[in-house]
């Protein structure tokens, strides 16, 4: 019902996890707010410029139940970390201890080598089950500084059971930060019900907004200490104020901005974000956990990512050994779109995609077996 909303291509497209498909509406909304205020009036269009940047910042805290003024827009999350890391006094130190998993996004990681070097990063071994709390509770001890977690693994398929893991987090005063991209959209999230420190997400997957329009949103209890190093006109309180010798933080997550900010991404994303605010992450949820229980009893012990609903985010892992590369090759012949990682093809259906897109990937798949 809901496919002619999207842009989408003759091939069955599953890549969900890496890109998500735009709007139909995407380019029309992207010439009227973006487009247009910089062709169609004989003044500078910076006023309905930033006005898209409010609506971006409006849009994720209806989506996530928060408010706008704890989002600031990033050009990615390594940014944004880097941000927020090299901000928190309390990091600078030496001794400070940092934990994460080891299946976290690469990226991740190097951005806590390298923001604070000096630190000593745990991690959550590669082979335990992060979708189980009592792992969490063997790492995550009191002498932690901060805990990074993402809410979603697409390599595994796995979901991270964040709010137990916030919660344990908060009892043993140690700082959390939830990477939502690879959950948002897919996956329901309550920001006023998680209770994390700090969250940082993206736009490009399951919200198909496309690249550059990361955020980074900071709880009220957390921002008068963050004290951003990277920062630029639209960090001060009053940009517009231009006394080269006075800076103060703007008194929002809009501290961490920087400089003169990136528009047209926020013009797309702000769109798509608005679309699914109105549909509903857990109308997206239902729809994407049925096709893929539809894929798990027709490929039954060929599925490595989770059984149970609530431990699997929105992707299935399929591993089929060593006939993982054949597999991708005859499903890429058949005009299915699906990518290889180390434990298996990734499988990602939307909203747009069909029981029948299932039915045609198991059909190929079972082929190959």
């Amino acid at each position: 019902m809901h496919r002619q909303d999207f842009v989408l291509p003759k091939t069955t497209y599953l890549l969900n996890h890496s890109v998500g498909r735009p709007l139909a509406s995407s380019q029309a909304a992207f010439e009227q707010s973006f487009l247009a205020p910089w062709q169609d009036l004989g003044r500078e269009p910076w006023q309905a410029w930033l006005g898209v940047i409010e609506q971006f910042s409006a849009n994720l805290a209806r989506l996530l139940n928060s408010q706008a003024s704890q989002f600031c827009p990033q050009v990615n999350l390594s940014s944004g970390l880097t941000k927020l890391l090299m901000s928190l006094p309390q990091l600078q130190r030496k001794g400070v201890k940092l934990l994460m998993s080891e299946i976290d996004f690469p990226s991740m990681g190097f951005v806590l080598q390298k923001a604070l070097p000096d630190a000593e990063i745990c991690f959550v071994p590669k082979a335990a089950d992060v979708t189980d709390i009592q792992v969490w509770q063997q790492y995550l001890t009191a002498d932690m500084d901060l805990v990074f977690i993402s809410h979603a693994y697409s390599n595994t398929g796995q979901q991270a059971p964040i709010e137990a893991i916030a919660a344990m987090a908060r009892q043993h005063q140690v700082l959390s930060v939830v990477d939502i991209a690879q959950s948002v959209g897919v996956i329901p999230i309550d920001l006023a019900r998680l209770q994390a420190d700090f969250v940082i997400g993206s736009s490009v997957k399951w919200l198909c907004g496309g690249p550059g329009a990361a955020y980074l949103w900071v709880s009220e209890a957390q921002l008068e200490q963050c004290q951003p190093m990277d920062v630029g006109w639209f960090s001060h309180d009053n940009p517009f104020e231009f006394d080269i010798h006075q800076f103060r933080y703007h008194p929002t997550a809009l501290r961490f901005w920087g400089g003169t900010p990136s528009v047209a991404p926020y013009a797309f994303a702000s769109h798509s974000i608005g679309y699914f605010s109105d549909l509903g992450a857990h109308v997206v949820r239902e729809h994407n956990q049925a096709l893929i229980s539809l894929a798990m009893q027709q490929l039954g012990e060929l599925c490595v990512s989770p059984m149970k609903e609530s431990q699997r985010n929105g992707t299935l892992i399929v591993d089929l050994g060593q006939d993982n590369q054949t597999a991708l090759t005859a499903l890429t012949q058949a005009d299915i779109s699906v990518d290889v990682r180390e434990a298996g093809l990734r499988i990602s259906p939307h909203i747009y995609n069909t029981a029948d897109d299932m039915a045609h990937l198991v059909e190929v798949i079972t082929s190959v077996k």
